[in-house]
């Protein structure tokens, strides 16, 4: 289906207003809500059209600024050196608690929207995956996560002070799809396993899959984007929320 053009909103948290870019469908009716949380560069061209793709299979999706505290609404890291160096930094300057707050706030804004079905899910990538795990972990409403090459997961090291992510798996209530890179080094062998048996151990419901691809194969800009890849990635996405959500 058709989509409206972008808009964006200001939502208040406790760390201060989020500008988030809300991407819906043109025909009127009530669809579900999706929290998309992007890679470190923010809401990039690329993670624009992600958005507009899931947006146009029926969904109303929500993508927040995760720095918001930091950079000026708006900005947008540049995808070389300077800009992962930009944003690694302030992965690390942020408060675990400002990130949940973050999610708080999307998932309050979706449920109130008169569009929305009140069904709720979420999708990251890179660190947007660990986001997109971690709000499924701390907000029982997302019923199903769709978390690409979740950075940071398997070492706890989200935020200046770490982070309890996986160990709070037990807490995720709804359904999880895993999808990973063999070729990544920010997510090697063993800490796939790492994550694997955790989710195994706490009775998650998960599917997990692995590809021979590179880390970011799912972003349609650079050398490392896979195509065929990325399109089996949102099939598997939009299988699980149209299963879940519709």
């Amino acid at each position: 289906m058709t989509i409206k053009e972008c808009q964006t909103v200001e939502l208040s948290t406790p760390s201060g207003p989020m500008r988030t870019h809300v991407w819906r469908p043109a025909a009127e009716g009530r669809y579900p809500g999706i929290i998309f949380y992007s890679e470190i560069f923010q809401i990039t061209a690329p993670i624009g059209r992600t958005a507009a793709l899931i947006a146009g299979h029926g969904y109303i999706v929500a993508a927040p600024e995760i720095y918001h505290e930091f950079e000026p609404a708006g900005r947008v890291l540049a995808y070389d050196s300077a800009g992962a160096d930009r944003g690694n930094e302030l992965k690390k300057e942020k408060e675990l608690s400002a990130l949940d707050g973050d999610a708080r706030a999307v998932l309050d804004f979706l449920k109130a929207d008169p569009g929305c079905s009140g069904k709720l899910g979420a999708l990251g990538i890179c660190i947007g995956g660990h986001l997109s795990f971690r709000a499924a972990m701390t907000n029982s409403e997302v019923q199903a996560s769709a978390c690409f090459y979740a950075t940071d997961l398997h070492t706890a090291t989200l935020c200046k002070t770490g982070d309890d992510t996986l160990a709070r798996a037990g807490e995720i209530e709804g359904e999880m799809l895993m999808v990973w890179g063999r070729q990544d080094p920010h997510v090697p062998v063993e800490g796939r396993r790492k994550i694997y048996d955790v989710l195994g151990e706490k009775g998650i419901n998960f599917t997990w899959h692995e590809f021979n691809g590179q880390h970011a194969f799912l972003r349609d800009e650079g050398l490392r984007y896979d195509p065929a890849l990325a399109l089996q990635g949102y099939a598997m996405t939009l299988e699980l929320f149209h299963r879940r959500l519709t």
